[in-house]
């Protein structure tokens, strides 16, 4: 299990969940912070908050010290605008979608120990004072610049509403603060045939006041942070070091724009905090609501993030890989404050939706909400985390779909459980037997089993996501290899004693699927731990301690059921009108902020 230890440097003095290491391990697991004008997709949930709570739920059960936080991103002019066309403050807009995506997130089975806001008092803060002391300490300076003004709009153009052609790799969609085909970070005025994305008039360009924090000042530390950061996957350190090598340049702090935290430094009255840079520190700022609301100590956070042992790993898309691996560890540095820097950061690439990217405008793909009015979340988290865009782009098809949750879910899985435990509820009272001395084939099944659970240990703890789900699969494929072979319910006639051994051990692979599937399917396993009879909770049971037990003999089984149905022979034939009833559901649930 070498793999398993691999960059985990855990306090010795403290029982850890890696199999043969000497400490506890304590990791902050964090999400990019989605952007409340609209509900997340598919493509926006694997990429990042399920991905992180996958992860999270796995650090748990190997017994470390967790928390996870991440929080709705509710400031900068896409709100403002999107709450002046609808006619309300921004705020009012803020919470309705806020409130929802906190119950699109209960509903998903996320497990969040803190799912935060950046209109949260600690938060507004928090961000004041960081941004403050760098100011103090010679980061921050102000500057005159030229920026797009929208003569129709009779406003400063902020980054992302003025686009035009990247003048390094010449796409047509890049943006004023980056170009998603190339990831690298612009000014607007870089921009080749600039326009307003809201009018599409072309800026004029205006000198305003602006402050910077000069990343020049800490780019010594930020390159041999990349380059000493053996846990960083190679896109995230590749492009980093890249951009880094050529010269950290100062970026804009501020904006002109009213829906924001109000800039701290002296002159700056009626400029508010970058978003970007306003919701990084979110990260810091979650962890320190939650532990000042646990502990009532407004400095508990520091235990965290000032420990060196401390581990924190970030779950972000591509697109976002700059701001986490240049300018969060440089914002930290400038501090002066000995802040862990990221352990790793977990980007992955972009899942596309039938060949298209996700569009809300040109209703293409499934948001989170509409999902649910199809299947259960569990389902969703199943399928998501076997499509994981880890390598590549990857394409979401509704056949593979339907193919995962046929074939996977049901024929390999769920058929699985439902043949072994309705075989003990049927003839054997529905008590796990005694198995006595286990025959070869028994002994072979749970050792071949436990070692296929064990390497989908190790590739979570690597966050190889969509790896890990291939070794819970070969469990079940194991299982349902052995019961075709030793048939057990023809022993039951044969050789009562075989039959029982045999039934001892499937139950045992059956419970191992159980712990397997917490992290995926978290409401799923607990059902399949209720069925097979256990105490407690199946989110309890340190998998150290726990995965390679079997089912205590003597265990009477709860009711046994079908852990999943099933979608119809024709469901490929009907999927468009399945898509828009389950949207005409989503709509009319959804609070008024978003019903268009």
């Amino acid at each position: 299990m070498g793999g398993l230890l691999k960059g985990i440097r855990c306090k010795p003095s403290a029982w850890c969940g890696l199999r043969g290491c000497g400490g506890l391990g304590r990791f902050i697991v964090t999400s990019a912070w989605p952007y409340v004008n609209t509900i997340p997709h598919l493509g926006n949930l694997i990429g990042s908050i399920l991905s992180a709570d996958i992860y999270a739920r796995y650090l748990r059960l190997r017994g470390h010290e967790v928390l996870f936080v991440s929080g709705s991103d509710e400031h900068g002019t896409p709100i403002e605008l999107e709450a002046r066309k609808k006619g309300i403050p921004p705020r009012m807009l803020t919470d309705q979608v806020h409130e929802y995506d906190v119950k699109m997130w209960r509903e998903w089975g996320i497990s969040f120990d803190n799912y935060s806001r950046t209109e949260s008092p600690v938060h507004r803060e928090f961000v004041r004072w960081f941004m403050k002391k760098l100011y103090e300490r010679g980061y921050i300076f102000e500057q005159e610049e030229k920026l797009p003004y929208c003569p129709n709009d009779k406003m400063f153009l902020p980054d992302r509403f003025v686009t035009g052609k990247c003048p390094y790799c010449g796409f047509e969609g890049a943006r004023g603060d980056q170009c998603d085909e190339c990831g690298r970070l612009l000014h607007p005025t870089e921009l080749i045939d600039p326009k307003c994305s809201i009018c599409g008039a072309r800026p004029i360009y205006m000198v305003t006041k602006h402050w910077f924090i000069d990343l020049s000042k800490v780019q010594r530390e930020v390159l041999e942070w990349l380059e000493s950061n053996r846990e960083l996957p190679d896109n995230v350190r590749n492009y980093s070091l890249q951009w880094a090598r050529q010269g950290l340049k100062p970026r804009s702090v501020t904006r002109d724009v009213e829906w924001g935290i109000p800039a701290p430094f002296p002159g700056a009255e009626g400029k508010t905090i970058y978003v970007w840079f306003d919701a990084l520190l979110g990260y810091v700022s979650a962890t320190k609501e939650i532990l000042q609301e646990k502990t009532g100590d407004p400095e508990a956070w520091r235990k965290w993030w000032f420990d060196p042992e401390t581990k924190t790993i970030y779950f972000i898309g591509k697109d976002n890989i700059p701001f986490h691996a240049i300018i969060l560890p440089a914002m930290f540095i400038a501090s002066g404050d000995p802040y862990v820097l990221p352990w790793r950061i977990s980007a992955t690439e972009y899942l596309m939706y039938e060949g298209q990217q996700f569009s809300k405008s040109r209703r293409i793909g499934i948001w989170i909400d509409e999902a649910l009015e199809i299947l259960p979340a569990d389902y969703w988290r199943w399928a998501l985390a076997r499509m994981r865009p880890e390598a590549r782009d990857t394409n979401f098809t509704w056949k593979e779909f339907y193919r995962i949750v046929n074939s996977e879910l049901n024929d390999d899985i769920g058929n699985y459980v439902h043949r072994v435990l309705s075989l003990i509820k049927r003839r054997l009272d529905g008590v796990v037997p005694n198995p006595g001395r286990l025959p070869e084939e028994e002994e072979r099944l749970i050792e071949e089993t436990g070692k296929a659970a064990w390497r989908a240990a190790e590739a979570l703890d690597e966050v190889k996501i969509k790896q890990a789900t291939e070794h819970v699969l070969e469990v079940a494929r194991l299982g349902n290899r052995y019961l075709n072979e030793r048939q057990p319910w023809a022993l039951l006639k044969e050789n009562p004693e075989e039959a029982k051994a045999s039934l001892y051990a499937a139950a045992a692979v059956a419970k191992k699927l159980a712990h397997l599937l917490a992290p995926f399917m978290p409401r799923t396993a607990e059902t399949l731990w209720s069925m097979l009879g256990l105490e407690g909770s199946v989110h309890q049971a340190v998998w150290d301690e726990h995965l390679d037990k079997p089912v205590p003999p003597g265990t009477r089984l709860g009711e046994v059921k079908p852990l999943f149905t099933k979608l119809p022979p024709d469901f490929l034939d009907r999927v468009d009108e399945i898509i828009e009833e389950a949207r005409r559901r989503a709509l009319e649930k959804r609070p008024p902020a978003l019903r268009d």
